[in-house]
Order: C-alpha cells, then sequence, then structure tokens
C-alpha cells in the first residue's frame, strides 16, 4: 500500500544490463505495510495484486522487443523489488520472478557472476535505451497531426 492507503503503488522500473544478464525489474511502494509472499501469491494489506504476473509480463515484453532489435533470443529475468520500512515474510518464493527488497537489490543482480561479455551487455543496453526498440515513433504532436493541422489561436 502506498502512503496514501488507497492502493498499491506499482510501476516498471527499470531494465538493469549488465554482466549479470538483463534483469526487467519491477519496482512496489509497499510503504510501511507488511508484504507476505506464498508462491505467486503476494498480499499486502489483504489484498492480492497481481505483482508477480505483471513483472513476468513486463519481462517477456522486454524480451520480445529486445529479441526483435537484436535478432537473437534475449533471455529477461523478472525481478520484484519492494521499496518501503515494512517487513517481508516468504512462505514460498515465486518460481521464475526473483524477489527481494530494495536494500539488496543491487547484490541480487551482481549475484549471477558474468554471464554475458561487458562488450555484449553495452551493446544490448545500447539497443535498450533507443526508442525504435520498444516501437516508439518521435511525435511531436499528439494524435498524429502534423503542423499543418495545427489549430490556429486568433486573439
Amino acid at each position: 500500500m502506498s502512503a496514501t492507503g488507497d492502493r498499491i503503488e506499482q510501476h516498471t522500473g527499470f531494465l538493469a544490463v549488465g554482466p549479470g544478464g538483463v534483469y526487467a525489474v519491477t519496482v512496489v511502494d509497499q510503504g510501511r505495510q507488511r508484504v507476505m509472499l506464498a508462491g505467486d501469491v503476494v498480499q499486502i494489506q489483504g489484498r492480492r495484486p497481481p505483482l508477480v504476473a505483471n513483472a513476468r509480463r513486463d519481462a517477456r515484453k522486454a524480451s520480445a522487443a529486445l529479441t526483435a532489435a537484436v535478432g537473437t533470443r534475449v533471455p529477461v529475468v523478472p525481478v520484484l523489488t519492494f521499496v518501503g520500512s515494512g517487513s517481508i515474510s516468504a512462505h514460498g518464493l515465486p518460481s521464475g520472478c526473483l524477489v527481494v527488497n530494495y536494500r539488496e537489490l543491487d547484490h541480487l543482480l551482481s549475484a549471477a557472476g558474468e554471464r554475458i561479455s561487458a562488450t555484449t551487455a553495452r551493446k544490448l543496453a545500447e539497443v535498450a535505451s533507443h526508442p525504435a526498440t520498444w516501437g516508439e515513433q518521435y511525435r511531436w504532436y499528439p494524435d498524429g497531426q502534423t503542423a499543418g493541422d495545427k489549430p490556429t489561436t486568433r486573439r
């Protein structure tokens, strides 16, 4: 739960690319609330949002976009990280998704060792930072308008 108590703040945080591989890190603001894990189920203040499923979906999308851009399969590992001062208790971790507190995220990302070379990591980071990889087009005007379509304002 966020500090407002209305909903759980979830942000698709970032893509981490390094010698350990490619990770899609999903950041969840837990605030002071306790997080309970039981396999794929995450419970925060009585609610069970699909956080693990969303993290896996984001990793699949990132993998598909990078694979299409590079031309070879690029595996992306989903990581669910919690930000806040609440405790995290686990009664079984989800399969295929890493879960960690934000204080331990750097240790988790470096624990995989060197699975890809530094040169490959640098190239993947360049591909990931390019807007065309994600299907985004540069738009100066919303909804596909052109400069000629823009209405004039009269005073």
